[in-house]
């Protein structure tokens, strides 16, 4: 490729990643000040002065603003922690495996724990965030049933599937768990991934006892 067209591309990716956080910090600033109720997307694109169809090309409704990257993005991050076999038990591993990409999906941890904190401050953020969350239960449950098959393990063994889905559910609950612990200590500061320390401790003393 030519290196002036590489550069061109390069250019336009950080000023598509400038704009799109600018966006953000504004719908952030807007909702923490006003309430999720009260900001709509035309006051978001007013005070970012940007166009309402650039807004949709962006995040496609008001609350993907707030909700983070697509189930197939956060899949591969995911996978690429996850699929790997440690030997750490598979709830805990996928837990961490979800929160790392979450944490590691943040170019701007500061705007992420003002985000988390608007999110945290509005019943219909939460509950949307909980939508997306459940959006990548199938795609999480396929990975475990491909680390299963590794493992040796095959899809006819008896309640295989469902076991796989109960390992997402737990895994997912603990990741909601941990980040609503991490808002209520520290507000609107984002976690790094010894966040999961923690949890890997009382997950282990749940199943002991």
């Amino acid at each position: 490729m030519d290196q002036g067209v590489e550069a061109s591309g390069g250019l336009r990716a950080r000023k598509r990643a400038a704009a799109r956080s600018e966006i953000e910090k504004t719908a952030v600033a807007l909702v923490l000040e006003r309430g999720y109720d009260n900001v709509t997307v035309d006051m978001i694109c007013t005070a970012s002065m940007v166009s309402q169809r650039t807004f949709f090309n962006y995040f496609g409704s008001k609350e993907g603003v707030f909700l983070g990257p697509p189930p197939a993005q956060m899949r591969d991050a995911v996978a690429r922690e996850f699929l790997p076999d440690h030997g750490t038990p598979v709830v805990l591993s996928l837990a961490a495996a979800v929160v790392s990409a979450l944490v590691a999906g943040q170019p701007d941890p500061e705007l992420a724990g003002r985000r988390m904190k608007a999110i945290m401050a509005s019943p219909v953020l939460f509950s949307k965030q909980n939508e997306w969350m459940a959006d990548h239960e199938k795609q999480l449950t396929d990975l475990v049933m491909e680390r299963y098959a590794a493992a040796g393990l095959r899809k006819s063994e008896p309640d295989l599937a469902a076991e796989a889905g109960m390992v997402v559910g737990l895994a997912l609950g603990v990741v909601r768990v941990v980040l609503q612990q991490n808002h209520l200590e520290h507000d609107d500061v984002w976690p790094d991934t010894g966040i999961m320390d923690r949890a890997g401790v009382l997950l282990e003393r749940i199943f002991g006892s």
